[in-house]
């Protein structure tokens, strides 16, 4: 088989399956994929708030908080925090994001011996196109899962939707972006993977999978939950799966905890996209009013901002994605950009909540309500920072 070293990125909606392929990759001999970077959404759609890359000193702070920012610092490497800018400044060939990116990520493969990296961030959802730019041979892998499965994931984990109303918008939203991109990239750089095929195929599907990347399939990849990051992310309540082999446990499971009104909102938002997917409804849509929406999704941010620092709660994580968006504005009053020339930050993508911009970037709550719940940061977590 011709060896192929092309990038790849594993993509798709929050809790469908994107971190179980993460681990599994990255157990193979040749792929180092580190831990979720959230490079994309966190900087491509803000680079004009770095002045002109092309000078020095603009490059070395945007590498600098693109290494520093990680939510896992240095991906977990020993690495000098005085020269490790400076070194990744070296291997890059021009003063761009992509090359910055570039490095970084070689820089975690050279340390695992490994030849080829990947990266997961399912908000890269949102990127593929500026991806492409930046890495024309790029290789996409969607987790496609049944929404209802996504939502009652979201709904116990420590981070997402708070109500079934938003994680049916959400799921439908990534749907719809994941089907543009199914149609409209050759065959050779987008696959869809299921979620529910791989739980109960593993082994013919990890060989589709291997395929499509150029690789040869490798049945040690399903020992990945013995791997570093597995065996971490397990010690969470929300990643503890991943520390047995791959089950079929979780498929199915709204019809334990989903309520028949609970899936009847879902179908009225999403059932469309659900039957497009190949998933049976079953249940009937229940209607949803303009004012009960809006509940929905008042709620929805509430929530999300005020259990940020409850047990296991992402507050680290959003704190240094709160200090980013604080540099930013920064760098707004020294004079290196203005709001009248900033690009839009993300694709043509209908909103769906009035927080868009920071949903998509990755914040789990909106900076409106965490000021109103007087949120306070916390940059150094007492256990797993995910």
């Amino acid at each position: 088989m011709a060896r192929s070293n092309a990038p790849f990125f594993i993509v798709g909606n929050e809790r469908s399956g994107t971190t179980l392929l993460m681990a599994i990759l990255g157990h193979h001999s040749r792929l180092a994929v580190p831990e979720v970077a959230w490079y994309y959404p966190r900087f491509r759609p803000y680079l004009h708030t770095y002045g002109d890359l092309k000078q020095a000193e603009s490059f070395r702070t945007l590498v600098s908080e693109m290494i520093f920012g990680l939510k896992t610092p240095f991906f977990g490497l020993d690495l000098n925090p005085s020269t490790i800018v400076q070194e990744l400044i070296a291997r890059t060939r021009r003063n761009t994001f992509g090359e910055a990116y570039r490095v970084i990520l070689e820089r975690y493969a050279d340390a695992a011996q490994k030849p080829r990296w990947g990266e997961k961030t399912p908000h890269n959802l949102f990127y593929v196109r500026e991806i492409l730019e930046d890495f024309p041979e790029a290789k996409f892998l969607n987790l496609v899962r049944d929404g209802r499965d996504v939502a009652v994931e979201q709904l116990r984990s420590a981070f997402g939707p708070r109500n079934v109303y938003a994680a049916a918008l959400i799921w439908r939203r990534s749907q719809a972006i994941a089907e543009h991109w199914a149609r409209t990239l050759p065959k050779s750089q987008w696959l869809d993977v299921r979620y529910e095929e791989l739980t109960r195929e593993p082994e013919r599907v990890l060989e589709r999978v291997t395929e499509f990347l150029g690789e040869d399939h490798e049945p040690e990849v399903f020992e990945f939950h013995r791997g570093e990051i597995a065996r971490r992310r397990a010690q969470t309540r929300d990643h503890r799966a991943l520390g047995g082999p791959v089950s079929t446990q979780y498929v199915g499971i709204y019809r334990q905890y989903l309520s028949l009104e609970e899936q009847g909102v879902f179908a009225a938002v999403a059932g469309d996209a659900l039957g497009r997917a190949g998933y049976e409804v079953g249940v009937s849509p229940r209607p949803v009013s303009d004012e009960e929406a809006a509940l929905f999704l008042e709620l929805d941010a509430r929530i999300r901002a005020a259990t940020l620092d409850a047990p296991e709660g992402h507050i680290v994580y959003e704190s240094y994605n709160d200090w980013l968006a604080d540099q930013r504005e920064e760098r707004r009053r020294r004079g290196l950009w203005t709001r009248d020339a900033a690009p839009r930050p993300f694709g043509a993508e209908e909103p769906i909540f009035d927080w868009d911009e920071e949903f998509v970037a990755g914040q789990r709550a909106p900076r409106k309500w965490k000021d109103y719940f007087a949120v306070k940061r916390r940059y150094n977590g007492t256990g797993i920072v995910l």
